[in-house]
């Protein structure tokens, strides 16, 4: 048995689950993000990994963190294979913009520890083994693990998010002119909206009264331009309607690993623009538009020029289709998992 932890489920949780349940029994444990919570479920932690050890086999995890501590200790002690997936914040040490695992010192302690003491680290970006970080300027160039932990040693293989094309795709449906969309939860924290780049669509959206602009994800978020809609957490079919309405997709983030939400909406035919961080150049390519500096204007040009059809850009579905697919990254995360194709 195969077992699987992690501190938050998400989209992408429950996609590698359903990667590797044909191919082998997997328990999923869900940790927790409160850190009032925490001494609760490293007790409740050890002892559902102590349940299980009998019939476990190898332990996966996404995110270093806390949750990966045990999982690492027993697969030390039992002679396991422990797989740690490093999906972002686990990489990052920004707290100019309160954001990423290294500016904690607790944290950052137990990060460390997981990544240093674990069999394998997969990383969903090459960005996050090492960067050199220029987006924004008030913040600290040197990110990615092999930054953040001088000398580690735990062998690195990246694979990069899949999606499924036959899901998300673009249904020639009539696209509103000038719409812009975005997806990104938890956003009415304003440390949370910054690194998802919502203070520059602000300011974008206010210095373009009459363009349409959607962020979807989180209905407490407070929008403070009209031009501005806001809607809450949708469902996946939902989400293939809204980006088929949209022109553009933006994905100005301040960090990321690698956005599911950009490659759904290029999937479905989204003209994306997004910020040079992360794996966010990998994914356009040359199908979208690329911010290199967090800077409005900047911004501006890049759209006016494409506007003006100064930008030549190939078909971001194209884009998905030839290297992030569903079933790419199955194989190789089973590859990696030694489980049978």
């Amino acid at each position: 048995m195969l077992i699987y932890c992690f501190p938050v489920r998400t989209a992408f949780i429950e996609r590698d689950l359903e990667m590797i349940r044909p191919h082998a029994p997997i328990k999923d444990l869900e940790f927790t993000q409160s850190p009032i919570k925490l001494p609760f479920y490293l007790i409740l932690q050890f002892f559902q990994l102590l349940w299980y050890l009998p019939r476990t086999s190898q332990y996966l995890c996404f995110f270093g963190g806390y949750h990966c501590i045990l999982p690492v200790v027993f697969g030390k002690i039992f002679g396991k294979k422990c797989t740690i997936q490093a999906g972002g914040t686990d990489c990052i040490n920004m707290p100019e913009i309160g954001y990423g695992n290294f500016r904690k010192k607790s944290l950052a302690w137990a990060t460390r520890f997981s990544f240093e003491n674990c069999s394998m680290i997969l990383p969903v970006a090459e960005a996050l083994v090492s960067q050199h970080y220029n987006y924004d300027p008030k913040i600290n160039p040197k990110q990615g693990l092999m930054q953040l932990i001088p000398g580690l040693k735990t062998p690195i293989h990246v694979i990069p998010n899949g999606f499924d094309t036959e899901f998300w795709k673009d249904l020639r449906m009539e696209r509103v002119k000038q719409s812009f969309i975005s997806v990104a939860t938890h956003t009415s924290s304003p440390a949370r909206a910054r690194v998802k780049g919502y203070d520059l669509i602000e300011q974008f959206a206010a210095n373009n009264p009459d363009w349409i602009f959607t962020l979807v994800g989180d209905a407490n978020y407070g929008a403070l331009s009209p031009n501005i809609r806001v809607l809450g957490k949708e469902s996946p079919s939902s989400l293939v309607q809204l980006y088929n309405t949209h022109e553009y997709y933006l994905q100005l983030s301040s960090s990321e690993g690698f956005p599911n939400a950009l490659g759904e909406a290029m999937a479905c035919g989204c003209v994306p623009i997004g910020s040079a961080v992360g794996a966010i150049p990998e994914i356009i390519g040359d199908t979208g538009l690329l911010l290199t500096r967090k800077a409005l204007g900047a911004l501006q040009q890049l759209i006016q020029d494409w506007m003006d059809g100064k930008t030549k850009l190939t078909s971001p579905r194209a884009r998905i289709e030839r290297y992030f697919t569903y079933d790419h990254r199955r194989k190789l995360l089973l590859r990696a998992l030694s489980l049978k194709d």
